[in-house]
């Protein structure tokens, strides 16, 4: 079936004129890696190309060449529509919240609702950016030097440096194939995973210490005043959910940011094997995989964080 999938979105791209991508609202390395190593490589094609991020491109990875060029907002007339990272349409933000379902799907979240004309999912792949990766030369483009660099970002960052569950000996082979234009993935691990902002890790300090705990849960609770005091600039939890996901002795971790939209953004990460998160994300509106989940909630902090509680002790019977 992949193989009829691929054909079909070699077709398409070959014969599109003017391209749009998006991502995801709050992207992470892989949403803003993948958008980045399938738009360089159509620029270098010679096809016109927009990459839209709703929500730009967060500080840590703006040293990625090409990340100059994301824009917020659809500017101008497109044929093709592509979306990569995304499980949802609805999460790639208000740019599109007019447009049709998109002529491309690219995606590795099990959770994806197939909303594309042409959906290729592969659920088994530890990024979006490892299928693009696999892909791209398929479709007859080169991975040059930056588009490595955007796509090991996002291998990187969505397996925390080779740390999760999923990782296999192919993920290895396709991070050592991208090394092989030249990139230097230490410096790029350093930058997507490892170095923060003053604000950042002041933004931090404030959810370790409202740790909690209860019946294999661990969870920290970041606020919009936490956010303010600490000068952080972002809608999201910094990264703090891989501090938490790295606590010992618990089944679930956990992550709730409130949000200025009366809203709040959740995290989950399986903290033993066996354990899916994935159901509890989705019955929340949300997506992800079994060892890492997300979801983006309306309602207060409170109410949130107790619906959330309850219905995750629920679900994995904890």
């Amino acid at each position: 079936m992949n193989e009829s999938i691929n054909q079909a979105i070699r077709a398409r791209l070959a014969e599109a004129k003017d391209i749009l991508i998006a991502s995801h609202v709050r992207p992470d390395g892989d949403a803003v890696g993948a958008l980045l190593g399938m738009g360089l490589a159509l620029r270098q094609s010679g096809k016109p190309v927009q990459m839209v991020l709703a929500d730009g491109v967060p500080s840590s990875f703006k040293h990625l060449e090409g990340a100059e060029h994301i824009q917020t907002g659809i500017a101008g007339t497109f044929d093709t529509f592509i979306t990569v990272d995304c499980a949802d349409f609805k999460r790639t933000g208000k740019p599109f919240e007019s447009l049709d379902r998109p002529d491309i799907n690219i995606d590795h979240h099990v959770t994806n609702e197939r909303f594309g004309k042409i959906n290729l999912i592969e659920g088994e792949e530890v990024a979006t950016s490892a299928i693009l990766t696999n892909h791209l030369p398929r479709w007859g483009f080169q991975i040059t030097r930056p588009i490595a660099a955007a796509l090991l970002t996002g291998i990187i960052t969505d397996t925390l440096g080779f740390r999760t569950s999923n990782v296999t000996p192919e993920s290895m082979r396709q991070a050592a194939r991208l090394m092989e234009s030249g990139v230097d993935m230490p410096e790029l691990y350093m930058r997507g995973l490892v170095r923060r902002s003053y604000p950042a890790t002041r933004y931090w300090g404030a959810g370790l210490s409202r740790l909690e705990r209860k019946n294999g849960m661990v969870w920290g609770t970041l606020t919009i005043d936490d956010r303010k005091a600490a000068g952080y600039s972002g809608n999201d939890d910094a990264d703090l959910i891989n501090i938490i996901a790295s606590i010992e002795g618990f089944k679930v971790g956990m992550i709730f940011v409130e949000q200025s939209d009366h809203r709040v953004k959740i995290s989950w990460r399986a903290l033993e094997p066996g354990i899916d998160v994935s159901p509890i994300a989705k019955a929340f509106g949300g997506g992800g995989h079994a060892a890492a989940a997300g979801a983006d909630v309306e309602g207060t902090l409170a109410e949130v964080q107790m619906n959330v509680l309850r219905k995750t002790q629920e679900t994995l019977r904890l």
